[in-house]
């Protein structure tokens, strides 16, 4: 018996909300609700450095003013550094996990791929970063929206970090441990993290879990062919009614809008948006944003 559905909407308070951002956020969410399932939201703050103060509760104000409203309640990375010393302490018992004091410019004098330097040479932790021993690497995967989608085989062989030199917890395994331990059945998600699923579902059987289905949405883009993010300055959501930004963000995602939406209230508008949800009308291509969420 297939497990009842639930997907997740996981943020980092990098910044506030943008177009982009909603963009996956009501992706995720109306997949979770026409498949009559939960919508959990998980705030990615393993990350100090890159954190804006305010941002984490910023986002859950946009996520409330949009409609976007979840079920449970939030996970906060930043209280689950014990789960995952717990899944690093394992990997090591297991010896599939070795330290690490190569640099960012050794590796890409090399390349730009790590080459398993350190694997032998059992050093310490001092200065030093924690690599997953890549034995069975993932080639490829099946994403709902996409088919199947081919690995680079040199980023599927790497030895990845699994904890960085700083003492931060690396992404790939925090999200693995939260998507295991919240029982997500579906990470639906930007196509500007397709590259790292396979380390992630290779993460995933390494600790002899089910991985989620993955489906990756179109990103939006600048007119200079960027993805539109916080880092490159993108405009936080607008105050006020979100009607109208929320219409630009369905049809972004190829979904029908009812003529006269503007006399709809916004729980109407969703609810429409739920009962119409076609994944089939999801384009796979990035597209422009330019003005989008301004």
């Amino acid at each position: 018996m297939k497990p009842a559905y639930i997907g997740r909407f996981a943020p980092s308070p990098s910044g506030e909300l943008h177009f982009g951002s909603l963009i996956a956020a009501l992706g995720s969410f109306l997949r979770a609700r026409a498949s009559q399932g939960q919508w959990r939201v998980r705030i990615e703050d393993i990350d100090p450095p890159r954190e804006v103060p305010g941002a984490a509760s910023r986002i859950l104000q946009q996520l409330e003013q949009y409609g976007l409203h979840w079920d449970g309640d939030i996970l906060w990375q930043s209280q689950r550094h014990d789960a995952y010393r717990e899944a690093l302490s394992w990997l090591k018992a297991q010896k599939q996990s070795y330290y690490c004091t190569c640099s960012r410019s050794r590796i890409q004098q090399i390349g730009g791929y790590y080459d398993g330097h350190c694997r032998t040479l059992n050093q310490g932790p001092g200065n030093a970063a924690l690599r997953l021993r890549m034995e069975r690497p993932v080639t490829h995967f099946h994403d709902v929206l996409r088919g199947d989608i081919v690995a680079d085989p040199l980023l599927a062989r790497e030895d990845f970090i699994i904890h960085r030199r700083d003492g931060l917890f690396a992404y790939n395994l925090a999200v693995v441990v939260d998507d295991h331990f919240q029982g997500i059945t579906e990470v639906v998600r930007g196509a500007d993290l397709i590259a790292p699923t396979v380390r992630q579902i290779a993460l995933f059987d390494r600790f002899g879990w089910q991985p989620p289905d993955y489906l990756h949405l179109p990103l939006v883009i600048t007119p200079e062919g960027n993805k539109l993010s916080k880092q490159n300055h993108a405009p936080p959501l607008p105050a006020g009614d979100p009607r109208a930004v929320l219409v630009q963000a369905l049809r972004f995602l190829g979904q029908p809008v009812s003529e006269g939406w503007q006399d709809l209230p916004l729980a109407t508008l969703l609810a429409q948006a739920i009962g119409h949800w076609n994944l089939a009308g999801i384009p796979h291509q990035d597209a422009l944003g330019e003005d989008a969420g301004r």
